[in-house]
C-alpha cells in the first residue's frame, strides 16, 4: 500500500480508470458477438447499431485506437454482408 496521500489517490484513481475502461471494452466486445450470434441478416443489422456506437464510443476514450475501432467495424461489417448473400 502507498504511504503518501497523492499515491492512494493515484491508486484509486487507476482502479477506478481500469474499472471504466473494462467497461467499455466488454461492451464492444459483447456487442460484436451478438451481432456474430444473430441467424438472419435483418437481426445483425439492427444489432450492427449498437456495436459501431459501442466501438466509437471506445474509440473515442481511448480504451481502443480509431482505427483499430474502425478496422473492427469494417471485419464485422463484411462477415454480416456476407450473411447477406446467403
Amino acid at each position: 500500500m502507498p504511504n503518501k496521500n497523492n499515491a492512494r489517490k493515484a491508486l484509486r484513481q487507476a482502479a477506478k480508470r481500469t474499472a471504466w475502461n473494462r467497461a467499455k471494452k466488454d461492451a464492444f466486445k459483447d456487442a460484436i458477438k451478438k451481432v456474430l450470434t444473430a441467424t438472419s441478416y435483418e437481426e445483425a443489422k439492427k444489432l450492427i447499431v449498437t456495436a459501431q456506437k459501442a466501438l466509437d464510443k471506445a474509440a473515442k476514450t481511448g480504451v481502443i485506437k480509431k482505427k483499430t475501432a474502425a478496422r473492427k467495424l469494417f471485419r464485422l461489417m463484411k462477415k454480416v454482408n456476407a450473411k447477406k448473400a446467403k
